[in-house]
């Protein structure tokens, strides 16, 4: 990951995209010589010094109390998870080491085969799949094809011409929440070597993951929805959930998608799950 100054990056990168009518400030017109707001008008709207706000750009923190981040955040607009961002990398947290390979636990495999209609998968803090069930190599990716080092989302999205294409225009919003998730996780562990490794190879490797990376986006994965065009049954739209696993600190977190009941998708899952012969985790396993 690209060492610098992430605190005045991220700061930078708010700043301009905040119009002065969006902040409330009144516009004389004209042409203004930077995008958004000026360090001033932002120091004005959270109460501090021009001074103060320009070495919290810097990168310079010390002793920025938690009052003085929030009032930036609301003058800034920020979302939940950008305003904790702000506080993570004003502040940074120290996790420590992890571990080495996620171990994972044998009722957790159980419950993903459990699942015969629907995708359904375990991650690490990587975005790397650490289990999954048949509908899921059915649906998204064949990920008993794939290498382990390169069995992670974010290798997939970036990297899979195969998968980018099943993803079709809905490619560039998958991209995007992937990267604001791994800025998400780069503030809540900044120590995580693993976690800037990844980065960095996406850096040289991802097309346009730097692009993306650049736009400073920030964002956790909780829920949301899926749509994929298969091959054998076109157009699939899957609303998906996300379940914390507090007590496997080598994993993140459980994702399980379903579709409406009674909708189109439902049909095409039942279909799929009847026809196909895809591997799971728990096959690889089974022939090792």
């Amino acid at each position: 990951m690209a060492e610098g100054n992430e605190l005045g990056e991220f700061l930078r990168s708010r700043r301009a995209r905040l119009r002065p009518d969006e902040a409330g400030l009144r516009s004389y017109g004209g042409r203004r010589r930077v995008p958004g707001l000026r360090r001033e008008e932002l120091a004005q709207l959270a109460g501090v010094s021009v001074a103060y706000y320009v070495r919290l750009e810097q990168g310079n923190a010390d002793n920025v109390s938690a009052e003085i981040l929030d009032a930036i955040s609301r003058a800034l607009r920020l979302g939940g998870d950008e305003r904790d961002h702000l506080h993570r990398l004003a502040h940074p947290p120290r996790i420590g080491h992890r571990g080495g390979p996620p171990r994972l636990r044998p009722p957790l495999q159980h419950l993903l085969d459990s699942i015969t209609h629907a995708p359904a998968y375990v991650v690490g803090h990587y975005t790397n799949v650490v289990a999954w069930n048949r509908l899921t190599a059915e649906i998204f990716v064949d990920l008993a094809e794939v290498t382990p080092e390169e069995r992670t989302w974010t290798h997939q999205i970036h990297l899979n011409a195969g998968y980018r294409e099943r993803l079709g225009g809905n490619w560039e919003a998958v991209a995007c929440r992937n990267v604001a998730h791994l800025r998400f996780r780069a503030g809540q562990d900044p120590d995580d070597r693993r976690l800037r490794m990844l980065i960095d190879e996406m850096l040289e490797r991802g097309g346009d993951f730097r692009r993306l990376w650049d736009e400073h986006r920030v964002v956790d994965l909780t829920h949301g929805e899926a749509r994929i065009t298969h091959p054998r049954v076109g157009a699939l739209v899957l609303p998906f959930e996300t379940l914390h696993l507090p007590g496997d600190p080598d994993l993140s977190r459980l994702m399980m998608y379903a579709a409406e009941p009674g909708s189109v998708d439902e049909g095409k899952l039942a279909d799929l799950a009847a026809s196909s012969t895809r591997r799971s985790s728990s096959d690889l396993v089974g022939a090792a």
